[in-house]
Parts: structure tokens; sequence; C-alpha cells
């Protein structure tokens, strides 16, 4: 899904820039939105499930830590 979110802003910044303004805006929400849905995941994720991904307890709150739109 991230790979598709972001191909999407890619082909939309390359459009006229004028027109496609909404579009970008759009697919800027939509990005963080994925990016607020998915620390909420990790948020909830316990230690067995934190190992069985390869995430360290640091990394999961370095990542929490970040504000949506980074």
């Amino acid at each position: 899904m991230e790979r598709t979110v972001s191909h999407v802003a890619l082909t939309i910044t390359s459009a006229k820039p004028r027109s496609a303004w909404p579009l970008r805006l759009l697919a800027c929400f939509s990005i963080w939105a994925q990016r607020a849905r998915t620390r909420r995941q990790l948020a909830q994720l316990d230690e067995r499930l934190l190992a069985d991904v390869g995430i360290s307890s640091s990394e999961r709150l370095a990542e929490l830590d970040k504000p949506f739109w980074r």
C-alpha cells in the first residue's frame, strides 16, 4: 500500500501545478492518514510481536514520537 500511495503522489506532482494542487493535497492527506494509522497499530504491538518483525522498543518509541507529517 505504501508504494501505491507514494507512486500516486509522484505521478500527481509531475502534472501541471495549477490544475493538480487538489490532487496533490488529497495525496498528502492520504499519506498522513496512512502514517497515523500504522503508528497507532505499531503502538498496540507487544514485545513478542515487535521481536517477530525485528523492531526494538527504542525504534518503536522513536517512530511513535514522530508527527504524522514526517
